[in-house]
């Protein structure tokens, strides 16, 4: 009788399979947690994405910060484009007589070729509208907490009075 290691095998192989689906599993939240962390980070309304968040507290103070741009110079780019004619040889039988003729074919390759330089504006910051809330949500201690709030939103708190309660979507959390 020989000893046969099929059996053994896909049976300590199953019970290995068996143990890292108990101890590794995880869920989606778990993989969605972990990919959220691996990416760097996210902004404030993709981790509130399935609705939208409101958050009210007493208005602190605002802030516009405005868009900041350099100017600064790239390589200029133009299309060079070559012709190039090759010449076809055609040859058709028929009957034991064959009829050569030859026609011209004329193919185009163009590429991107460095051409001078140019000057462009460049953005260095982004124009952005933030707002600083107190006692955010209710909580007392959640002060001086700044949201990246859209234009119409940072005039209407803006309009408000010192200290007033606001109400508002945010764009995004930090300024």
């Amino acid at each position: 009788m020989s000893w046969k290691p099929r059996p053994a095998l896909a049976g300590l192989t199953m019970v290995l399979v068996t143990v890292l689906a108990a101890c590794g599993g995880s869920s989606d939240k778990g993989a969605s947690a972990q990919a959220g962390s691996a990416k760097g980070g996210s902004s404030y309304a993709d981790q509130h994405e399935d609705k939208p968040v409101e958050v009210a507290g007493l208005r602190d103070s605002v802030r516009h910060v405005s868009r900041k741009t350099a100017r600064s110079t790239r390589p200029h780019l133009v299309q060079k484009c070559a012709t190039d004619t090759v010449k076809v040889k055609h040859i058709r039988r028929s009957k034991g007589r064959t009829k050569t003729w030859y026609t011209t074919s004329k193919h185009q390759e163009c590429k991107k070729v460095r051409k001078g330089s140019e000057t462009y504006t460049r953005v260095v910051r982004q124009e952005r509208w933030c707002v600083r809330l107190d006692d955010v949500n209710g909580k007392p201690r959640k002060d001086d907490v700044w949201y990246r709030v859209r234009p119409a939103t940072y005039s209407e708190v803006n309009q408000a009075d010192a200290r007033a309660k606001v109400t508002f979507e945010p764009v995004a959390q930090g300024c």
